[in-house]
């Protein structure tokens, strides 16, 4: 190598390290605009065996499928369920290669709760189980997310009742934790959305559930055997908590209408932190959360509200990527250090290339 081209890779590496975040641009967030009149979805779900998102109706027995470019087609019609019932919370259990989606029937509709389970494969539906009532249910109840577990057990929060259901992979039902702590703390019932308690729920692969609750704001960790609900620690509540999701790493992302909370724990969520948060875009009214392709992570904005107001007739829905500024700076912080360790690693290399021609020189004279 010549001290020319030596002095041209360097400057080169130095350039790079010289610029600034604003020039190594970080990729934009990926964006889905898609069409199904009426829709308003309100659940969403990613299907990794079809790489396709499936969203629910707020008042069709309907589900559909949207790619990544925002093709839209129905994947499953199903005309047993009840007339306008609303598809809440969606997951998929790859165990048995379903789909789960909790189902309810809104005021004044009769009451109607329950989880479908239907096959990915051939789009038949396997059960329709009806969740029972507490006998000290004062309220009808509100079936609304669904997470499931390595073997295939299914637990619904019922938002109005607080409590928790369980539908084994048999499609039977029963109430699986009923913890006092869920109504420990107290509501501000001049807060919107004050009835709606226990919501947004996921699994975690360390085998306990992780639970937020709406009108306090709180996260709950309860035990998948006994149903023993416990407090998580947090350095703030997360107001109006909707949906929910865990990112593998066990990152765990809820959101708001307003917002998504990012939130880790080192001590398998005894306690945890958040530490990130993310703006979203409370006039299109989101709703859930998903990790979809590649690990990304991403909302629906299904304007609901809209639809539980009365005023149908809309048309265009987004889903888009929740990205976190605060993480691309790392990654951008990470790129200087790889391209530190590469300058050493080259003016090492270059160090050796002298010191070999320097001792070939002197054995040839």
């Amino acid at each position: 190598m010549t001290r020319s081209m030596s002095f041209s890779a360097l400057i080169f590496l130095l350039m790079l390290l010289g610029q600034g975040p604003t020039q190594i641009q970080a990729r934009k967030p990926h964006i889905i605009n898609f069409r199904s009149p009426n829709l308003y979805p309100e659940g969403i779900t990613w299907d990794p065996s079809a790489q396709h998102f499936i969203l629910g109706s707020a008042r069709d027995r309907t589900l559909v499928s949207v790619s990544d470019a925002g093709v839209v087609e129905t994947l499953i019609h199903d005309p047993d369920l009840p007339e306008n019932v609303t598809i809440l919370g969606l997951t998929i259990d790859t165990v048995n290669n379903r789909l789960l989606a909790a189902i309810h029937a809104v005021e004044p509709l009769p009451q109607f709760d329950a989880l479908a389970a239907y096959d990915l494969r051939t789009r038949r539906r396997v059960f329709l189980s009806l969740l029972p009532n507490d006998e000290g249910d004062l309220k009808r109840p509100t079936a609304n997310a669904v997470a499931v577990d390595f073997k295939g057990n299914a637990y619904v929060t019922n938002s109005i009742g607080n409590y928790i259901w369980k539908v084994n992979d048999r499609g039977e039902a029963s109430i699986f934790s009923k913890s006092p702590i869920f109504n420990a703390y107290p509501v501000d019932r001049e807060s919107p959305f004050s009835f709606c308690g226990l919501n947004g729920i996921v699994y975690s692969s360390k085998g306990y559930l992780l639970v937020v609750q709406s009108n306090t704001g709180k996260m709950f960790k309860v035990n998948e055997d006994s149903g023993k609900g416990n407090l998580v620690i947090l350095n703030e509540d997360m107001p109006l908590a909707d949906g929910m999701t865990i990112r593998k790493g066990g990152v765990v992302l809820v959101n708001s209408p307003k917002k998504v909370w990012m939130l880790k724990s080192q001590d398998s969520w005894g306690e945890g932190v958040v530490y990130d948060e993310i703006a979203l875009d409370e006039d299109r009214f989101p709703t859930s959360l998903t990790v979809g392709n590649d690990g990304r992570v991403y909302v629906v904005y299904g304007h609901v509200l809209e639809a539980f107001m009365g005023n149908w007739g809309r048309g265009s829905f987004g889903i888009e990527e929740v990205m976190s500024e605060k993480e691309n700076r790392e990654d951008s912080v990470w790129i200087f250090v790889l391209l530190g360790l590469g300058l050493a690693y080259f003016m090492f290399w270059r160090f050796q290339m002298g010191q070999l021609i320097t001792n070939v020189d002197k054995k040839t004279n």
